[in-house]
């Protein structure tokens, strides 16, 4: 089953939906644990977290699973971290909070650009978003290029 059936099927719809699809793409899928360029244990679709374990292995649909919990979890964070959203911002700032976290983003300057009604400017933050252990990543690159792009859509 597809990431998008699968979230659809799970009740998932409008930019939550999108935004699951836009993080899977981004994060890809890995059925085994490994070690994320920012030296994380990491399985699936960039889960963390201590349930992950080096070892280990899933199926697609533990993976998928495991996505639509993270999702509705950050969603919760995302909501309770910004004012209200376009679509387009929600879909992006949904990925990008599902792949730095609550915390990150709670402190970014992105966030305050956005408090303070520089919706663009917030939107423009993302791209310097690409590090990881002070190396830039091309697959940070493409990702926060796809979400600046959501991010703008409705502006």
């Amino acid at each position: 089953m597809n990431i998008k059936t699968r979230l659809m099927a799970l009740g998932f719809t409008g930019a939550i939906l999108t935004g699951g699809v836009l993080v899977a793409t981004g994060e890809g899928e890995v059925l085994r644990t490994y070690v994320d360029p920012a030296g994380i244990e990491t399985a699936c679709f960039g889960q963390t977290g201590h349930n992950i374990k080096l070892g280990m292995v899933f199926t697609n649909e533990q993976c998928l699973d495991m996505l639509a919990t993270s999702l509705k979890t950050f969603d919760r964070e995302l909501v309770k971290l910004t004012p209200p959203l376009s679509e387009g911002e929600h879909i992006a700032y949904l990925s990008f909070i599902y792949n730095v976290g609550a915390e990150a983003f709670g402190a970014s300057t992105l966030r305050k650009k956005l408090w303070a009604g520089d919706r663009v400017g917030a939107c423009n933050e993302l791209p310097r978003w690409i590090y990881a252990k002070r190396k830039k990543l091309p697959g940070l690159i493409k990702r926060r290029s796809n979400e600046r792009r959501y991010c703008l859509r409705d502006l």
